[in-house]
């Protein structure tokens, strides 16, 4: 446990030497800085994520009182009415209902058709930083392709576009363990402004539908039943955040790694057909989420540990995706891994609603870089962001 310092700048450089340490200990460990319960190995992280003893929240169920917990400060009221009525963190019946409304709107042929889209936008910034003789792969490439893609997606004006990362970048300070006041300040600001943004674009579309995502989910109903305005408001802020967040640190994070892999990267380049499971395992290698909360509904057990009723758990992601219970070699980045069941994306009735179209973002961003720029090299050391939780890059100098 003394190796698990989520805080510590050490653990934020490398946390995958920590998680092999708690591995090695046991199954489930009690982390008293975060009032937690740390699983890090695989199959018990899978198993606990499709359990429905666990959630995502307890409010389907319990009131604070009755789960023993306090309930979140009033000042902080705007995040948790725009992030507690969203996906990620509903449970049935809410979700069940709201996630089937959704995906009549988000249906995989809807994602399919934004592939040229994305393969045209891909190389448009490309372009960009093969005219600049390079420059900053997270603010040209990573940060720019996904979110304008989920606002394509969603019918978001170009104008509004940079709006939307420091919205995202705000709200998500709030997933991290432990945020500080001045994290909860700014996640409160950016939902209200966020919310007020998407709820005027959502009047928009009502009054004028178009062919967007947004006027998709206004449409949406089931024996009519339909998403309620403040379900709209969520679902959209959602999936323009984690339509993206992921993404982008995959792709910054994934060309760094293959800075410091120069015979996988030189292989990649040579063969081109590697790309797919490249992907992959650039997911699996540098996990973006490293961690994914539960609240233990139910007293349950995990290896003769019983965690009991009105607990929380942290599904360790990033141990998961290095457990060599289930990866060959774990640490060792293997481009050509074909079996590979990563949980990048989740397990369960949460997994990932964007899966497919982040695979398409990242194919056509990784492969215009390895075609367009076959020269591409690091030109400063990367930095990365504070962050146990979301693990990414704020810089990533290169040149061409």
């Amino acid at each position: 446990m003394a190796a698990f310092d989520p805080w510590s700048p050490r653990f934020q450089a490398d946390p995958y030497p920590a998680y092999a340490e708690l591995r090695a200990a046991g199954r489930v460990h009690y982390f008293e800085a975060s009032d937690q319960y740390l699983i890090p190995h695989h199959a018990d992280v899978s198993a606990l994520l499709r359990d429905r003893r666990l959630g995502r929240s307890y409010r389907h169920r319990f009131s604070h009182e009755e789960f023993g917990r306090p309930a979140p400060p009033a000042d902080q009221e705007p995040f948790h009415t725009l992030n507690d009525s969203g996906l990620l963190d509903l449970e049935p019946p809410a979700h069940t209902r709201i996630r089937r409304l959704v995906s009549k709107a988000f249906t995989p042929r809807t994602v399919e058709r934004l592939r040229p889209y994305v393969r045209a936008l891909a190389e448009e910034l490309v372009d960009g930083l093969l005219a600049d003789g390079g420059g900053d792969l997270v603010a040209g490439l990573a940060e720019p392709l996904p979110v304008a893609v989920i606002a394509e997606m969603l019918g978001v004006p170009e104008g509004d576009r940079p709006l939307l990362r420091p919205w995202s970048a705000a709200i998500v300070g709030m997933y991290e363990l432990n945020p500080t006041a001045g994290a909860a300040s700014r996640a409160v600001r950016a939902a209200e402004e966020f919310s007020a943004y998407l709820a005027a674009l959502i009047a928009e579309r009502r009054a004028r539908p178009g062919d967007d995502l947004v006027s998709a989910l206004i449409a949406a109903h089931d024996d009519e039943d339909r998403l309620t305005e403040q379900e709209m408001v969520s679902t959209c802020a959602l999936l323009l955040n984690a339509g993206h967040e992921a993404t982008v640190h995959t792709t910054s994070g994934g060309w760094w790694t293959l800075f410091e892999h120069p015979d996988q990267l030189a292989a990649l380049r040579a063969d081109p057909s590697l790309l797919p499971t490249a992907v992959e395992e650039l997911m699996r290698y540098d996990t973006p989420l490293q961690l994914f909360e539960r609240w233990v509904l139910e007293d349950i057990e995990v290896a003769g540990v019983r965690i009991p009723r009105g607990s929380e758990v942290a599904c360790l992601f990033g141990s998961a995706n290095r457990d060599p219970a289930v990866f060959a070699a774990p640490d060792r980045l293997d481009l050509a891994r074909t079996d590979n069941p990563h949980i990048s994306f989740g397990a369960g009735i949460h997994y990932c609603l964007g899966a497919p179209l982040a695979r398409i973002e990242l194919t056509a961003s990784f492969g215009a870089l390895l075609r367009r720029a076959p020269s591409l090299r690091l030109a400063a050391e990367p930095v990365r962001k504070p962050g146990a939780v979301i693990r990414g890059l704020s810089e990533l100098l290169v040149e061409v």
